[in-house]
């Protein structure tokens, strides 16, 4: 990638029963049928409309979600990722996991990208298996708490704000406390992409300062990723369900391009294809 060429853009493929988004192909029974074939068929529709990285998840990162095994995990990505490792050899397939094994698997079937939303905090064998394989790492900054969600039945729920001295401060610290865990494994510095965490442990108005401040990341000197595609803080701002967030998401991502996001992570890819691009003529 040329960082500040133009934006990138990610498109989420859930693998899952429960996305907070409703677009988890295990939830759809026709899907579930043909696992591989839906998923491929949705990702080459992600690439014809503009995508750039194909980002393949089989654990729900939604408030109140229950966890599951690393085999689990597996069963669900590993599948998916060789086939489209075979079907699209020149798609960038990028795993959303915080376990090692999953990694290493994902890594093995064709990923370069691992997207950990626990920023190296998790599983302490991660970083190594990230290393070795040369790969890209994600870190995202995450202070959520499983056991403190707020649950409202028409917008959903959402993990409650954490304790923060200081938003930016904290959240720019606690990065480069990752940053600091991949470089101890090995892992390059060009290797590195920050997540600043849009909806993990931060309130409605932290999330939208954290939007209008992604400047102050992206001067800690790493790509920037941004991802507030459909989620809570939306939905809690207009008061409308995750199926009609899509002008509150186009509007997040032309505010966090402008502050310097250089990838956007989202469900609907060819509207946000199209923000993002004139959002670039704008101001790129």
């Amino acid at each position: 990638m040329e960082w500040g060429a133009r934006t990138c853009v990610m498109a989420i493929l859930n693998i899952t029963p429960d996305s907070f988004s409703g677009d988890g192909l295990l939830a759809s029974p026709s899907a579930f049928r043909n696992l591989t074939q839906a998923a491929v068929e949705r990702a080459e529709r992600f690439i014809a409309h503009g995508a750039d990285i194909l980002d393949v998840g089989g654990e729900s990162t939604r408030p109140g979600s229950q966890p599951i095994s690393a085999e689990q995990e597996m069963e669900r990505v590993i599948p998916v990722i060789a086939a489209l490792a075979e079907r699209l050899p020149d798609a960038l397939i990028s795993v959303d996991t915080c376990k090692a094994r999953v990694a290493e698997a994902a890594l093995s079937a064709g990923a370069r990208i691992v997207n950990d939303v626990w920023g190296l905090r998790g599983d302490p064998n991660l970083a190594a298996v990230i290393a070795d394989f040369d790969a890209t790492v994600i870190l995202m900054h995450n202070r959520s708490n499983p056991a403190s969600v707020e649950v409202r039945e028409r917008l959903g729920n959402a993990y409650l704000g954490a304790e923060y001295d200081d938003l930016l401060e904290d959240v720019k610290r606690e990065l480069m406390e990752s940053v600091e865990r991949a470089r101890a494994a090995g892992i390059a510095d060009d290797k590195i992409i920050l997540d600043p965490g849009i909806g993990f442990g931060k309130t409605v108005a932290q999330n939208l300062e954290l939007i209008n401040r992604l400047d102050e990341i992206r001067a800690l000197g790493f790509p920037v990723l941004l991802g507030p595609s459909r989620k809570s803080f939306i939905g809690y701002t207009l008061d409308l369900p995750p199926d009609q967030r899509l002008e509150g998401t186009a509007a997040s991502v032309a505010v966090g391009i402008t502050r310097g996001a250089d990838i956007i992570r989202v469900h609907d890819v060819r509207e946000m294809v199209r923000v993002a691009r004139m959002t670039d003529a704008i101001v790129r």
